[in-house]
């Protein structure tokens, strides 16, 4: 794994990539992070996804200035459904599919806020979205989820942040016919898959990490992607 400047429309930003070992071509995946942003936890996710034979790149969405000044665009600009972050995704996808060891098939996961751009930016730019704990749910989604996009998403039914979402989504892509694996971990919160600090506190309050749900949130992403995103160009 290697930390590379990534262009984009508005200058270079940092992004971490992960080629997988062997021969190629393989499918690309784009990692979203979630609010807190970049740390240990993405290299890990990023390590994941290419020892499981895709190629990752997870860009830093807050590359450009202090955390907190870009935390709060960010956030803004995914209520907006437009902005910086979202040309930053979509110049990430292009240097995926721009790389010979890519197929040219990618698709894009993402965690909380992460999991919204996922669901958003999926649908014509995507071969397939994992939104894990995307909650609260983007507004309008029904007028955005189609059939190009297939999504498989992960919820915790003990995240505060989520109460309705596996249902209202699940709802959404039945009445739009999008090929979908939709599954609740009922003894879990928010951030089941992210190694957050202080973790012990974030239990308490409903979120947290948990390895059992997280490696069957996996397990079922790579068979969806398996399924849904050609390994040979």
């Amino acid at each position: 794994m290697t930390t590379i400047r990534l262009d984009t429309a508005d200058g270079p930003i940092d992004a971490l990539l992960g080629v997988p070992a062997g021969d190629g071509p393989r499918p690309g995946v784009v990692v979203v992070h979630d609010a807190i942003g970049f740390g240990p936890d993405n290299e890990a996710i990023v390590a994941r996804v290419a020892a499981a034979g895709y190629v990752a790149i997870a860009p830093n969405l807050y590359s450009r200035g202090g955390r907190m000044r870009c935390m709060t665009r960010v956030l803004r600009e995914v209520l907006a459904q437009s902005g910086r972050a979202f040309d930053d995704l979509l110049a990430a996808r292009h240097h995926l599919m721009a790389l010979p060891e890519c197929s040219g098939a990618v698709a894009i996961a993402g965690f909380c806020m992460g999991g919204q751009f996922a669901l958003l930016l999926g649908p014509g730019n995507f071969g397939a979205a994992a939104p894990f704990y995307s909650t609260p749910l983007p507004k309008n989604l029904e007028d955005t989820l189609d059939v190009s996009c297939p999504i498989v998403a992960s919820f915790g039914r003990r995240d505060p942040l989520g109460r309705g979402a596996p249902e209202k989504l699940g709802a959404i892509v039945e009445a739009n016919g999008v090929p979908a694996d939709i599954k609740v971990y009922p003894r879990v919160g928010h951030s089941f898959a992210n190694r957050l600090p202080a973790q012990p506190l974030l239990r308490v309050t409903g979120f947290g990490y948990d390895d059992a749900a997280t490696t069957d949130a996996w397990r079922r992403v790579f068979a969806f992607f398996d399924e849904h995103l050609p390994r040979q160009g």
